[in-house]
């Protein structure tokens, strides 16, 4: 296989951007009944490509991109040590490509973008079902820490 290498997002990606994110909402609907059905975006990414307290990242293996994700500065509450932290979402891979260590590649490139925006906390939101992401995210080195719950009413 050839080398998998991570660089950051361009505009020229957003086709293949667009599928990726069609993949991710494709994978996450069984776990979650609220979302509309039919065409749906999760992300603004022409925007988020662009943007200062954003960091999206692709990987890609010669010319094929094979998985992306971001970084995203937000302010945290103010109860916590740290003021802000890293969300990290839109993580995706080819699913010919999983288990060969590029998310892992992807968030190591993405704590780096933190760390030289002076943050030192990532964090991620992963569907309680969803027991591949979950380990994959563990052995990445992320722990859990909340459930949200909810009720129709």
């Amino acid at each position: 296989m050839e080398q998998i290498s991570v660089r950051k997002a361009r505009l020229d990606d957003l086709d293949v951007l667009f599928e990726f994110e069609k993949e991710i909402i494709r994978t996450e609907r069984p776990f979650d009944s609220t979302l509309k059905e039919g065409d749906i975006h999760y992300y603004d990414l022409a925007y988020m490509v662009g943007a200062a307290n954003v960091e999206v990242v692709v990987a890609e293996i010669g010319t094929e991109l094979i998985g992306s994700g971001y970084a995203r500065i937000e302010d945290a509450k103010i109860y916590y040590k740290h003021q802000k932290y890293a969300y990290l979402g839109f993580m995706y891979v080819k699913p010919q490509y999983r288990g060969k260590g590029v998310n892992n590649k992807i968030i190591e490139t993405l704590k780096q973008w933190s760390l030289s925006q002076n943050v030192n906390e990532l964090r991620l939101e992963v569907y309680h079902d969803n027991g591949a992401a979950i380990k994959a995210y563990e052995k990445a080195g992320f722990s859990k820490l909340l459930i949200e719950m909810r009720k129709g009413v």
